[in-house]
């Protein structure tokens, strides 16, 4: 990894690797209403609310990249939704503290979403939490909530000490139909569907249906413990950043790995993940998402005290163009002159916020359904620029990371997870071991 400080470059090495639960009904409180609660901010990127009960202030623990439904990674439940049904999601935190709240997006949705109730508790095996963990969560202080059409909340601060790296279960409950779901496509972990409510369970018996997406949750964060310190890292990009081709429920994404060595330095911090499969530079598609120029604000600059963003976006800009394109996938070609043009305008918004950005040169991938000679070309030259423009706060040279030595054009076979793209379990650990820590 390279660190520039105005002209200076510096190389570093590559381093390796009490249940409370009323009854009742519960009233439906819009967003915004008093209380801790809050609207999210302004989808420009403004600074969001940040203060916590005690006073102090909240950090990311963990996050999605919210997108439309779409079923183009597989049968999923975005585009039918849920009604009297509760939906489980397991999400392991990069930071600790005493207390937790949740992000709910709406962002995709043309109609209110109304949220029957919600819990947190700590995660225990599958769909299954820990006895005596589970905590309901409020709106402003009331049971339900309802999210506008467009909009994000996020819900009242709640007592749970976790760790850095414990996994946490949200659960919510939907008793009207909600439509089509704002929802994150590849989420590489399980969630579980019940019918009826059942978001006190502690069992995970009536959970029987499971997906790989996470739906309307894009967020939770901790608050007490550690300080608040500017130094939050959003890791933004494509599938490869999403963790595609990573095992399952296991926490193999390169972020997680980064967020691992950042507790075993002593140093836990906030590692957000707004990475998108298929996500793209220069395009907004029905299926991959808004293009990174659209949605870096929201997505990256918007996170709680971001101080480093960790870019890695382009090559489906590259792929997803001509004849070797997926159908209904846009094909107008893309030069290396728009990707530059790309990556400097969101160099600037990040600039304009503080933000420093660390420059990720493009992964081979030679040998992928999507490569052509041309595309290759493209690679080289963008990431040619990325070592040498000084344009970035840093570079982390992933090429050079994971391509065979035999033939730089691909990856290593160690580090392949099949398709020739994207990076294996032991890829995405190189990856991540490529960072300097006192860079980020």
């Amino acid at each position: 990894m390279v660190r520039r400080s105005k002209v200076a470059l510096v190389t570093a090495a590559l381093l390796g690797a009490l249940s409370v639960l009323p009854a009742g009904p519960a009233a439906t409180g819009p967003v915004g209403v008093a209380g801790t609660a809050h609207a999210a901010d302004r989808a420009d990127g403004a600074p969001r609310a940040a203060a916590a009960p005690d006073g102090g202030s909240w950090r990311g623990g963990w996050a999605a990249a919210p997108q439309r439904p779409t079923e183009v990674f597989g049968k999923n439940w975005s585009g039918g939704g849920f009604a009297r049904q509760t939906v489980r999601q397991v999400v392991r935190l990069s930071t600790g503290g005493k207390q937790v709240r949740i992000t709910l997006s709406n962002r995709y949705g043309t109609a209110p979403l109304k949220v029957a109730g919600a819990t947190v508790a700590r995660t225990d095996r599958g769909a299954a939490v820990r006895s005596g963990s589970v905590r309901q969560l409020t709106f402003g202080h009331r049971a339900s909530a309802t999210v506008g059409a467009g909009g994000e909340l996020f819900s009242d601060a709640v007592g749970l000490p976790v760790r850095p790296l414990e996994s946490v279960t949200v659960t919510l409950y939907f008793a009207a139909p909600t439509g089509p779901t704002t929802f994150h496509a590849k989420a590489t972990a399980t969630s579980y569907r019940a019918t009826g409510d059942h978001r006190a369970d502690v069992a995970a018996t009536a959970f029987t249906e499971t997906t790989t997406s996470w739906y309307y949750l894009s967020g939770v964060e901790v608050a007490g413990g550690a300080g608040a310190r500017r130094d939050a890292v959003v890791t933004f990009g494509d599938s490869i950043t999403d963790g595609y081709g990573s095992t399952v429920d296991a926490d193999h994404r390169y972020p997680d790995v980064l967020a691992e060595r950042c507790v075993a330095a002593g140093r836990p911090r906030s590692v957000l993940n707004a990475g998108i499969s298929g996500n793209q530079l220069t395009r907004t598609t029905a299926d991959f998402g808004e293009k990174a120029v659209a949605r870096f604000p929201k997505d990256a600059l918007n996170a709680p005290h971001v101080g480093t963003v960790i870019l890695l976006e382009g090559i489906n800009d590259i792929g997803m163009n001509g004849p070797t394109a997926r159908a209904g996938a846009p094909t107008p070609e893309v030069s290396v002159q728009q990707l530059i043009a790309a990556q400097r305008e969101l160099i600037r918004q990040a600039h304009r916020r503080g933000v420093k950005v660390i420059g990720a040169t493009l992964t081979p991938f030679k040998g992928a359904a999507y490569y052509t000679e041309r595309g290759e070309a493209t690679r080289v030259a963008l990431n040619r620029w990325l070592r040498t423009s000084g344009a970035f706060d840093g570079v982390v040279d992933l090429d050079r990371v994971v391509a065979d030595p035999a033939d730089r054009t691909r990856l290593a076979a160690a580090y392949d997870s099949g398709d020739h793209l994207h990076p294996s379990d032991a890829g995405y650990r190189a990856m991540a071991g490529a960072l300097d820590l006192d860079a980020l």
